[in-house]
């Protein structure tokens, strides 16, 4: 009733607005001020709606809580002179009758806005006018507005005016600049949680959040600081992106504008993100999955499929699109199948990015026996031999491979293309990352069909074949070789394991794949057709033991000791090359506030893609020696391991995966430049010069 009846005051405003007295006294008195004396052509001003309020009596902050009407400035200025953003000053908490709790201006504020004179003005002086309208209350509300003019003469040189004012005020308005304490969104089932560290002077923390046009915010309490941290319940329903005011207390208060997506609304990034609409990011997706072919995580598993239609070539084009189906199957059923683990992990409420099993070690030393036992294959160590019948029936599907061999080769390709992040791939995946179900589903489908295209292609047009090799007994040959890209695989797995849990943990593996290694080698030389019964069994008994000691004792130790060497990687590197500091919000944020330059490298070991930035485009003496001479501070955001830290800040920029590159100019704590996943040593140096 009582959201009705203030509907009803807004309506009535103007007429009644211009005594606006209540038991014979003026509730609000309303005048326009300005910080200068003059207008100089072309110079800025401030100009300030000031609002004296009975005491009792409140006026409403920019989001009003449950209830009431943000006060509107009504600014009508002179033709050609512009206007920015209204600033407000901290607002407070007041609970009215009812339990309903606003946020308000009590006695008085003061609302700012920067004007910006034109370079040619006429005339002596300038006429200022505004329209504001309120609403205020105490135990009633009652709507008011006034007619308001200033006057200012134009003229070369001003002085200040109404210092002391704008003083009081600024030091009450929240600074846009990043806080100088840590700032960590997390998604909860029921909204935000706002984590803040390193926090000090002050007793307690608040947030007042901005009105949200997707989903109402619910209000926030006030918490306690203790050991320089506190944690805020933002309740909001779907977690959608939040904005706000950080208010610390302890005698003064002093407010910084935050949001979940970004610190402000000045970063190009999100703006770029929300204009695209969902068809925009499906094709983003096709085209980034399409580029995933080209990713040198993929390209040892692609070229099993080319050598594949090699050996198809010649044969009906039924068959040849049956195995062009089939590997499209398992890009499919991959990609869909992660897309339904990330829906199921969204919904416990857990955060998810693109590449998260390559942050597991044990999945890392899994995949790496898939390939191995698949390089084992191509080499010739075993076949798989299937007795009477079953063979005779799948012969002529096993001379190509087989269909289900297919399948399993588009699966092993798109789960080897996770830890990249294709161009166009991780702006499309950072967008579905915080959609609904259905449209995760969609953009993952997209992604799989751009890297199925090529092969669909192929096997609908067989006749393209004729350009590739006709098939002969060179191809026995190749077959062998093509088991090497696989073992290089492997060999970059164990490097990542090295990096994940040190140089022990790649022994230990190592040991694993070699007594695998052995009861693949039981099995092809022992249980083909021709074995006896008896080394049969022997050597079932052999593959037994060596599954045993392989998989059991060196996989079951394969993390049992401490990585030893992985504390000594930043140390080299630093010796070695840039003098990189690692990631932290608060360390950015310090650096940032300091006023100085940052480049930040968010990768990660499994990424090739993040090494190949690294090697050729980063790690170069010109960009190291641009570096010194601007004083840029380079940080390097290691996501190898998970790190919900460096995980928030890579949602900050609607992105789930990496290579992710920022350059901070000074200035730009807010708006950094970003950069795209493919680097040129080019694209460094000219990013980095072009800072003011």
């Amino acid at each position: 009733m009582r959201i009705l009846l203030l509907a009803l005051f807004a309506v009535l405003a103007a007429p009644m607005a211009e005594a606006q007295l209540y038991q014979g006294r003026k509730l609000v008195e309303a005048s326009l001020v300005a910080d200068t004396t003059s207008i100089i052509p072309g110079k800025s001003f401030r100009l300030g709606l000031h609002l004296k309020v009975a005491p009792g009596w409140h006026v409403y902050w920019k989001n009003p809580g449950d209830s009431g009407i943000a006060t509107e400035a009504g600014w009508d200025l002179p033709e050609n002179f512009k206007i920015g953003s209204l600033q407000w000053p901290l607002p407070k908490r007041i609970t009215e009758p009812g339990n309903i709790e606003v946020y308000a201006y009590k006695n008085e504020t003061l609302l700012v806005a920067e004007v910006t004179a034109p370079q040619n003005l006429d005339g002596e002086s300038i006429t200022f006018r505004s329209k504001p309208k309120w609403l205020v209350c105490e135990q009633i509300c009652i709507p008011g507005a006034a007619e308001l003019e200033l006057v200012l003469p134009v003229s070369p040189e001003a002085a200040p005016a109404n210092a002391e004012i704008f003083a009081r005020f600024a030091a009450e308005s929240p600074s846009m600049s990043p806080p100088p304490f840590g700032v960590a969104w997390v998604r909860t089932a029921t909204g935000w949680n706002l984590s803040l560290s390193g926090i000090e002077d002050a007793a307690r923390a608040d947030f007042y959040p901005y009105a949200n046009e997707k989903a109402p915010v619910g209000h926030t309490a006030s918490v306690q600081i203790a050991d320089g941290a506190a944690d805020i319940a933002v309740p909001v329903e779907g977690s959608p992106p939040v904005e706000g005011v950080i208010v610390l207390e302890n005698g003064d208060r002093r407010g910084w504008i935050v949001s979940s997506r970004q610190n402000t609304e000045l970063s190009a990034q999100p703006k770029k993100s929300a204009a695209r609409g969902l068809l925009g990011y499906l094709l983003l997706g096709l085209i980034g999955g399409f580029i995933l072919n080209l990713m040198p995580c993929v390209l040892p598993v692609i070229s099993l499929k080319i050598f594949g239609f090699m050996r198809q070539a010649g044969d009906s084009r039924a068959q040849i699109l049956k195995h062009g189906l089939a590997f499209t199957a398992g890009i499919f059923v991959w990609f869909l199948g992660l897309a339904a683990v990330i829906v199921a992990l969204k919904s416990a409420g857990h955060e998810v990015t693109w590449a998260f099993q390559f942050q597991n070690p044990w999945f890392n030393f899994v995949i790496g026996a898939v390939i191995f036992v698949f390089a084992l294959n191509l080499f010739g160590v075993f076949e798989i031999v299937l007795p009477g019948r079953a063979s005779q029936s799948i012969a002529e599907a096993g001379s190509h491979g087989g269909l289900a061999g297919s399948f399993a080769q588009g699966v092993l390709a798109t789960l080897l293309a996770t830890p990249c992040t294709a161009p166009f791939l991780g702006t499309a995946l950072g967008f579905a990352f915080s959609q609904s179900a259905a449209v995760i589903f969609a953009v993952f489908a997209a992604v799989a069909a751009g890297m199925a295209l090529p092969y669909v292609l192929l096997s609908a047009q067989p006749g393209w074949m004729k350009f590739l090799p006709k098939p002969g007994a060179w191809m026995e040959r190749l077959k062998q070789f093509m088991g090497f890209p696989l073992i290089a695989t492997l060999l970059w797995l164990l490097y990542v394991i090295g990096q994940q849990r040190g140089t022990d943990a790649v022994i230990w593996a190592s040991a694993a794949y070699l007594f695998l290694g052995l009861a693949a080698w039981l099995y092809g030389a022992f249980l083909g057709p021709l074995s006896s019964a008896r080394a049969k069994t022997i050597a079932a008994a052999g593959i037994a033991l060596s599954l045993l000691i392989g998989l059991g004792y060196f996989a079951g130790n394969l993390f049992a000791r401490s990585a030893a060497s992985a504390p000594q990687k930043q140390a080299t590197m630093q010796a070695e090359g840039i003098p990189w500091v690692p990631y932290s919000e608060a360390e950015l944020q310090r650096l940032l506030a300091e006023g100085k330059s940052v480049f930040v490298d968010f990768t990660a070991d499994w990424c090739i893609t993040c090494k190949f930035n690294m090697r050729t485009a980063i790690e170069t003496p010109a960009v190291r020696e641009t570096f010194s001479k601007l004083g840029i501070v380079p940080m390097l955001a290691d996501w190898t391991n998970s790190n919900p830290e460096i995980t928030r800040k890579l949602a900050q920029f609607d992105r789930v995966g990496v290579p992710f590159y920022l350059f901070y100019p000074p200035g730009r704590a807010n708006d950094p430049i970003v950069l795209p996943e493919l680097l040129t040593e080019q694209i460094v140096l000219r990013t980095v010069d072009a800072q003011p």
